[in-house]
């Protein structure tokens, strides 16, 4: 009688245990559940921003290593490393669609030249005939139907401008950006980013690059770009300019001095970026929400100078800056 009350005794013990085992996971479980549903709320911001940061990437110099040889200059190695520079940013402004249709035409020879060649490799850059050729034309590429003959077309290009005003839209930007058209043109085109403007006064270039010659990364490209833009304000005067963490371009007291957007086909880059050089140019504006940036503003380089800077004066310094950056050597035609 003894043991079979101790087994009952045991059984019921057994049956507590487990109902309270039960309670207690059942408990442990919910409290856990509801402290991991509010530990994860304020990560999951923070994994944004991180991915933000990510996709926004880092410039890092390229640092092309130069050959190892006795007959190696460094005149040599900027012949090696030669593109073709346009540079009109003298001249009269320029209507916006003329200059997209010579972006198309290079990107489209350097579509032909990889779909042709069986190696990628040191084939984008200037030979020692085509700079001579660029050197006697002066110009006459751009305009002369006999310009297909040469085999410069298909190689790396930068081309320096101002363009006629126009409002220029990305491929999925939101035309309630534009707030007030005042007889300025309106182009939607093939790059990324919301709308922006160009305009006489600021200074707009287009690289036709193959990204293989360079780092092979469309995030780098742009900060490789916005590190053009920093060195160029720097060499003209311009203290201070910066980047602006999770946003694309370049910024001056609060204010935005430059803006990219880049269209990238079998990684060869085409349109590129802006930056405001004279005041004349900083009145369009008023018209758009600038790349979509509610409240923001912008400025122009003058705007920090005492004496101002026209925009082919303000040219050579990008010049400078872009062949610092890519490691090349700009060749006017």
């Amino acid at each position: 009688m003894t043991k079979l009350s101790n087994r009952k005794l045991f059984v019921s013990s057994c049956i507590v245990f487990y109902i309270s085992f039960l309670t207690t996971t059942h408990v442990l479980a919910f409290t856990t559940l509801q402290t991991n549903n509010v530990q994860s709320l304020p990560f999951i911001p923070k994994q944004k921003t991180c991915l933000q940061q990510q996709q926004l990437g880092t410039f890092e110099p390229l640092n092309i290593p130069t050959q190892q040889s006795s007959s190696s200059s460094s005149a040599l190695q900027e012949e090696e490393r030669s593109i073709a520079f346009y540079n009109y940013s003298s001249t009269t402004p320029i209507p916006y669609e003329p200059m997209w249709n010579m972006q198309k035409k290079l990107l489209q020879c350097h579509l032909n030249r990889l779909s042709s060649s069986s190696s990628f490799s040191c084939n984008q850059f200037l030979s020692v005939e085509d700079t001579s050729i660029l050197t006697t034309l002066n110009g006459y590429y751009v305009h002369s139907s006999e310009s297909h003959t040469h085999s410069f077309q298909d190689k790396d290009a930068i081309i320096m401008l101002q363009h006629t005003p126009v409002y220029t839209l990305g491929t999925a930007s939101d035309p309630n950006y534009i707030t007030s058209q005042d007889n300025v043109d309106i182009i939607r085109i093939e790059r990324g980013g919301e709308v922006t403007c160009h305009a006489p006064g600021q200074l707009t270039v287009y690289p036709i690059l193959d990204l293989r010659g360079y780092k092979q990364d469309i995030h780098w490209y742009m900060r490789a770009l916005e590190e053009c833009i920093l060195i160029a304000l720097e060499k003209a005067g311009v203290q201070g300019a910066t980047r602006e963490e999770d946003l694309t371009g370049v910024w001056v007291q609060n204010k935005k001095i430059a803006a990219l957007g880049v269209k990238v086909r079998r990684w060869v880059t085409m349109h590129g970026l802006a930056v405001n050089v004279e005041q004349s140019c900083v009145s369009y504006f008023d018209g758009i929400v600038p790349c979509g940036l509610v409240g923001r503003q912008v400025c122009c380089i003058n705007d920090f100078l005492d004496e101002p800077m026209s925009v082919a004066e303000f040219s050579v310094c990008m010049k400078e800056a872009m062949e610092e950056v890519f490691e090349v050597a700009l060749v006017e035609v």
